[in-house]
């Protein structure tokens, strides 16, 4: 009887193989880089400003990059809670759903911000904290690139995932501690 049930059970799902983390590193170094090159090899162009309703495009960049701050930080206390590293019991079923949501959300809203900083800005090496911006901008969508393509890699991520996403979100932090924090303590909070 126990050899049938041995028979029957399933596998246990197996890890992610070190060919597709060298496949996710790849992938992210290959989008941090372009977009580096992309900011560098072009003039900044000043045809299209985008405010989305904004008072100025520097307003929009300080409120979007900060909801899209709050949206990583529900992101990493739903990743912890699912994890079990927060004294709360119990997994509720909406839990993982809002997990995702807010890491798409926190990268949609990122999105109009990067446009503008590699569109119009490019990338920039004027003073220290406008290289450190620039650089840490391009390394965190070679980050979540990197998050994505061990989400979709066949097996379990296992450990891979929440350091992965763990380096998203520093590099996320450090983005807007250099730019939209930076802002709003050397100017104050913009009015929308």
């Amino acid at each position: 009887m126990a050899t049938a049930a041995a028979e029957t059970a399933p596998e246990p799902p197996r890890s992610i193989s070190g060919t597709w983390l060298l496949v996710a590193g790849a992938v992210g170094a290959l989008v941090a880089l372009t977009l580096g090159f992309y900011g560098s090899a072009h003039e900044p162009a000043t045809d299209l400003a985008i405010t989305l309703g904004f008072a100025d495009t520097i307003t929009m960049k300080v409120w979007l990059s900060s909801v899209a701050v709050l949206f990583a930080l529900v992101q990493v206390s739903s990743a912890l809670w699912m994890y079990g590293k927060l004294p709360i019991a119990g997994r509720p079923a909406w839990l993982s759903n809002a997990h995702r949501i807010s890491g798409r959300l926190a990268f949609l809203i990122s999105l109009p911000v990067a446009y503008h900083c590699l569109y119009q800005l490019a990338f920039q090496t004027t003073t220290t904290r406008v290289l450190v911006h620039s650089l840490l901008g391009c390394l965190f969508y070679g980050a979540f690139a990197t998050k994505v393509t061990i989400i979709r890699a066949p097996g379990r991520a296992g450990r891979w995932l929440p350091i992965a996403g763990g380096v998203v979100f520093a590099v996320l932090i450090g983005v807007w501690v250099t730019s939209g924090l930076w802002f709003v303590a050397t100017s104050g909070i913009p009015s929308p």
